[in-house]
Order: structure tokens, then C-alpha cells, then sequence
């Protein structure tokens, strides 16, 4: 199902004489202004931005035509980020803009879209030189420009995977951890001996000296990479790159395709792409998020832990901890639970959570999840009969049995589970079974 975002911008974008002027939407302001100064590495920023520009105009699964989707940039303490997702769901792209890389100051904070047009993204492949870029993040003068009447106004549908992937993406990428790094010179080899753009094969890269070599079959340190033509969009940003670093979740021999996230870093900046486990699959299917989406007993220390949040580029969970006065786990649930409103997410290379709000309708990613969905009907009709650890929920048609394992993962006699054992997150059976649970336990 999709929903209609509404881009509303006050002139286009464009890269003229005095620099470039990226127009934003609306978020924490109409139009908010988030920084006006130099980036000291305007080559690879452009190309860092386009590439998040084109993953978010592309569907790596089934291509049609090029979508219209823009970019969201939050400014925050010293840092601006640029994040997109794919049309697919299948790739999520960001550009954070260090402290290194800006020569000015973050004058207002929030999230909101980012106008990337197609004259803008022709002009930003003509950036080069080292002389410091003049930009600025939001218009001028909102007064004058509205008086000016020249609004720029698109009505795009949005897909609802589309949302929800923001709500999975920080949940799976919080469980990696660095796997290789390499340096950009071996970088760039190894990104030219990659299958072509519509392979859709899963492989593994390997660290092997000071590059990765490729196997079919998963080891331990391995990183997943699932149709590596997907990883075309970082081609651009190579040449300003200083290494290649890889990130992913611990795996073994046998263990099935994971998400994967390849960064460059420039010292300036750094442009990553994270691969969802195979090319068909977007993250908004994958499940990560729906014990947080399920947990009511973790939505007061949510609203707290909100409360607090500070636009930080970084959050200290041991800091929010001491002011919220609550443990780190709770801490670290809380925050899960509002990554599923759009509200922080997670960076790989800091270890960490930012701050964030989605210049979307947050709600949707819950309400519009038929897991989720299903769960909570299920719950609703008394469907859920507690047997011990173990459950049997009836529906209208079958009646499923759901176990709990000694290791917290839970099992059910539904065609999910069978299908999936597991890899795709709970089924509807097993979401309805832990909300009746007292305390509400680990999904997986």
C-alpha cells in the first residue's frame, strides 16, 4: 500500500556561482536551514550524494523506471547526514558529512527531504578541484523566497516497504560489527572483479591480506555480499576514498545469507551502502524490528529516552542511561523502539545511535506490518492459549503450536516458520504468543 509524500520546496536545487544550494522540505520547520559554510572536500561530496542520489531513484529488483524519490538529511551537533533507500528496500544508502569535512556551523537540527534533482545531479558530476564548496542546507531567505512564489512541488507515492525498511535497517546493522578493511587502491580492484550489475548470486568476501577474495560458501569472519552488482553507487566516491571497511553480523559454515554494510571513507566524510541478504528481499520483510514494535512494556521508557535525545551525532547509552536513570538494557530497548518510529538510527563505523525524525508518517511502519497486524487480532480474539512456555493459537481455519527453545527462540507449526525457520523474524502465531507474555521475552 502506498502513501503519497508531498515534496515541497521553495526554488530547485541547484549548483551556482556563489556554490550550492540544496532546498529542503519540510521536518522540524517548513523549509528548516540546517548549515551554511564550505565543505572542504567538495569532489567527494558530490559524489558521496550522488550515489545516495541514485540508490534512492533505483530498483535493483525487477528494474522499472526510475523513481522520484528524495534523499533525507538531518542536521545535528557538527555532522550532516544523507541517507536514501532504494525503490526495492533492498539497499540503503548514507553520506555522513564529518566534522572534518564542514567549515561552518550546524545552525538548526531535524530530518527532512533534500531536493536532488535531475539538472542538480548533472551539475554535481561536473564537481572537481580542491577549493572548498560553498553550501547551504535550506534556503536563504524563507521570507523572500515565498514571496517569490517560486515553489517546487511534487506529489510522490511512497511505498510503505519503503518506510518500514528504516524501521529494520538500525536493528540488524546494530548487531555488526567491522569484518575487513582495506586499503582504496585494492578496494577499487576488487569492486572491478565483481560479478555484473544483474548477477544475483550470494557470495562471501573473505579478508585476505590486504584485500577480500571471494568464496560460494560462508566461513567464519566472512561478510555476506548478495548481489554485488549492487554496490555499483560507491564506484564514484573510489577514487576520493582512503579505505574500504566491511561490516556484518558473525557468521559460521552453513549459516544463511545476512545483511552487509560496505563503507568508504574519505577522512572528510564517509559513504556507505548496506545490502540487504539477497537482492529479492528488501528489509522491511526481514522481521529484525518486530519484538520492539511488540513490546508495550518498553513504550514508557521509550517516551522517556525520547524526551532526552539531543541531536547528538553520537548517543552515549551509558550517559542517557544515568539521566534517565534506568539500566543500559533498558536503555538500549528504548532506543530500539524508537528506531521503529524513524526516531534514531544506527552508524555502523561509531558503534552507535543518532538522532533522527523521519519526515514521515512514523506510525505507518507499525500499523502497515502484516505481521504485526495479524498479531495484534490474534491477541484481540483470544486466540492465544498459554501452555507454560509453550502456546496454541487458533485461528479461524488451523490451530499452530509455538514453542519457546531454552535459548529464547521461538518455533510454531505455521508455513512461515517452516519456510523461513526463523531467518525472516517471528511469525504473526509467535508475535501474539509473546504479547501475552509477563515480561514480554526476546523474539527470534
Amino acid at each position: 500500500m502506498n502513501a503519497v509524500q508531498t515534496y515541497r520546496y521553495l526554488q530547485p536545487s541547484a549548483l551556482r556561482a556563489a556554490g550550492l544550494d540544496l532546498q529542503t522540505c519540510g521536518g522540524p520547520a517548513a523549509n528548516p536551514r540546517f548549515f551554511a559554510g564550505f565543505l572542504t572536500a567538495p569532489a567527494a561530496a558530490a559524489a558521496g550524494l550522488l550515489a545516495v542520489a541514485e540508490v534512492a531513484r533505483t530498483r535493483y529488483h525487477q528494474p522499472v523506471n526510475p523513481a522520484s524519490l528524495d534523499p533525507v538529511v538531518t542536521g545535528s551537533r557538527g555532522r550532516l547526514r544523507f541517507e536514501s533507500f532504494s525503490g526495492c528496500c533492498g539497499v540503503y544508502a548514507r553520506m555522513d558529512v564529518l566534522p572534518a569535512g564542514l567549515d561552518g556551523e550546524i545552525s538548526g537540527h531535524g530530518t527532512t527531504n533534500v531536493d536532488v534533482n535531475p539538472p542538480l545531479r548533472e551539475a554535481l558530476a561536473r564537481v572537481g578541484g580542491i577549493e572548498p564548496l560553498h553550501v547551504a542546507v535550506g534556503p536563504d531567505d524563507l521570507t523572500v523566497s515565498t514571496m517569490d512564489g517560486s515553489v517546487v512541488e511534487r506529489k510522490v507515492p511512497l511505498p510503505g516497504r519503503w518506510l518500514r525498511g528504516f524501521a529494520e535497517v538500525h536493528v540488524l546493522t546494530a548487531g555488526f560489527e567491522p569484518r575487513a578493511e582495506i586499503p582504496a587502491a585494492e578496494a577499487a580492484a576488487f569492486l572491478r572483479r565483481l560479478p555484473a550489475a544483474n548477477d544475483r548470486s550470494v557470495l562471501w568476501a573473505v579478508p585476505a591480506g590486504r584485500t577480500l577474495r571471494l568464496t560460494s560458501r560462508p566461513v567464519p569472519g566472512a561478510v555476506c555480499l548478495a548481489g554485488a552488482g549492487r554496490l555499483a553507487a560507491l564506484r564514484g566516491v573510489l577514487r576520493h576514498a582512503r579505505s574500504l571497511r566491511v561490516y556484518g553480523p558473525a557468521v559460521r559454515a552453513g549459516s544463511p545469507a545476512v545483511p552487509s554494510t560496505w563503507e568508504l571513507d574519505t577522512g572528510a566524510l564517509r559513504v556507505s551502502l548496506t545490502l540487504s541478504p539477497e537482492p529479492y528481499r528488501g528489509f522491511s520483510g526481514e522481521g529484525a524490528a518486530l519484538a520492539a514494535l511488540a513490546g508495550d512494556d518498553v513504550v514508557d521508557d521509550a517516551e522517556l529516552v525520547g524526551a532526552l535525545l539531543n541531536w547528538d551525532p553520537t548517543i552515549d547509552v551509558a550517559a542517557l542511561a544515568d539521566a534517565a536513570a534506568l539500566p543500559d538494557e533498558r536503555v538500549r530497548a528504548a532506543l530500539a523502539q524508537l528506531g521503529t518510529a524513524g526516531r534514531v538510527g544506527y552508524d555502523v563505523a561509531d558503534g552507535a545511535y543518532f538522532h533522527r525524525v523521519m519526515p514521515y508518517d512514523a506510525g505507518r511502519a507499525e500499523r502497515d506490518n502484516p505481521r504485526l497486524v495479524g498479531a495484534r487480532a490474534l491477541v484481540e480474539r483470544g486466540a492465544v492459549e498459554r501452555d507454560g512456555e509453550d502456546a496454541t493459537v487458533r485461528t479461524d481455519a488451523e490451530v499452530y503450536r509455538v514453542r519457546r527453545h531454552p535459548d529464547g527462540a521461538y518455533s510454531c507449526t505455521c508455513r512461515w516458520w517452516a519456510r523461513h525457520r526463523g531467518q525472516r523474524g517471528p511469525c504473526r502465531h509467535a508475535l501474539a504468543v509473546s504479547m501475552v507474555a509477563a515480561p514480554v521475552e526476546a523474539l527470534s
